[in-house]
């Protein structure tokens, strides 16, 4: 079927259409993996977003039910420039267009996703229409100058939890999970062994494998909705709190801002993501939308406190504005492609957080270190028993 791409700026690509017969709008990102599709699209910081892979071949090793990150697709649509209709993997068990169709979301194929990147680059994220369905340009056109702007708009609260629950997954060790590759000796397995620390997850948008890792390094874990509050989280006398990834803007989330002010100084408390920019805000600092964000398992931070380089998995368009943060925040990680914020902590108390994905299904694993260090951060501030 034949399928229209078009931005808000009136740029069109005509493709072949895969997946669901459908019309969506969103912000037209592009994510720079050469793998990991499908968590790219269960993750749920892409709800709102319509995703361009810049790897020119996608779909060669299907899906699985294994690799998901969540319950269901968050994305709104892919953009791909060829689909694999061929499906080479022991571990797939439908091909990614079967998926797509299942989860009712489009796809486009067969278009030039180079030009579209660099028109992005050069212009910046902008909202687009994706259909799969009759429109004409025209209208496709104003469909996507009529889609919500991604500045103000709290998404975290409608991808949430919407009741706290513990995370009872016995596969800690999942294909992915850092355990694998990082946990101290392999001696952690939270599922088969009395976790040593209670954690309470904040659930923005949070990844399955974000809980495995938690669990894989000893410990319980608690996730909560979005605007739980300060008083009820104490109540659940954690060890640490945790703070997700999710999608959107930080600002619009002021009763969430509320409730980690009240949660300083009570608790160690490590974000990433969404969660770092929270807590940006909750510190006293401010963020801003950046051009086109950053998307992809290949970003290169580097860590101020140690001058050692890791590669990493991201994906947000916001950032924290480094001239923003209060004297008794340090910066520790910059983005060496751009110079942004990646990564701060507080000067005196047992909080830091980052930027990008620590957890990082299906990859690179070169940040998994700092759920150690969440670990080492409990344990020096867990209070002294006679």
């Amino acid at each position: 079927m034949e399928a229209i791409l078009a931005l808000e700026d009136g740029r069109v690509w005509r493709g072949r259409g895969f997946g669901a017969r459908a019309e969506v709008v969103g912000e037209v990102v592009f994510n720079t993996a050469m793998t990991g599709y499908q968590e790219i699209l269960t993750d749920p910081s892409y709800s709102g977003q319509i995703v361009t892979m810049t790897y020119p071949l996608i779909g060669n090793y299907g899906t699985n039910h294994e690799d998901a990150e969540s319950d269901r697709v968050f994305a709104e649509g892919l953009i791909v420039r060829e689909l694999s209709r061929t499906v080479s993997s022991w571990r797939a068990s439908s091909s990614l267009e079967d998926y797509l169709l299942a989860a009712g979301v489009p796809g486009i194929s067969d278009i030039d996703t180079r030009s579209l990147v660099r028109h992005i680059r050069e212009r910046g994220s902008m909202r687009g229409c994706l259909t799969t369905g009759q429109s004409s340009e025209a209208t496709a056109i104003a469909r996507a100058r009529n889609a919500p702007t991604m500045i103000g708009l709290d998404l975290a609260s409608r991808v949430s939890c919407r009741e706290p629950y513990e995370w009872t997954d016995d596969q800690s060790s999942a294909y992915g999970s850092p355990s694998l590759l990082h946990a101290r000796g392999g001696a952690h397995n939270g599922a088969k062994s009395k976790p040593r620390f209670h954690v309470v997850a904040y659930d923005f948008g949070l990844k399955h494998n974000s809980l495995r890792s938690i669990v894989s390094m000893g410990c319980r874990v608690t996730v909560v909705p979005a605007h739980t509050s300060a008083a009820d989280v104490t109540d659940l006398n954690p060890d640490g709190v945790w703070l997700s990834n999710g999608p959107g803007d930080p600002e619009p989330l002021t009763g969430v801002v509320a409730n980690l002010r009240k949660l300083i100084g009570r608790f160690p408390i490590f974000g990433i993501c969404l969660g770092h920019q929270l807590m940006g805000l909750a510190l006293g600092g401010r963020t801003y939308k950046l051009p086109f964000g950053h998307h992809g398992g290949n970003h290169p931070v580097k860590d101020l406190t140690t001058g050692r380089v890791e590669i990493t998995a991201q994906n947000h368009g916001f950032a924290v504005a480094a001239d923003s943060l209060p004297a008794e925040c340090e910066i520790t990680h910059i983005n060496l492609n751009d110079n942004t914020v990646e990564g701060l902590r507080h000067r005196a108390l047992p909080i830091y957080s980052v930027q990008y994905h620590p957890e990082a299904g299906p990859g690179p694993h070169d940040a998994a270190y700092l759920f150690d260090r969440f670990l080492d951060v409990m344990e020096q501030n867990r209070p002294q028993t006679a």
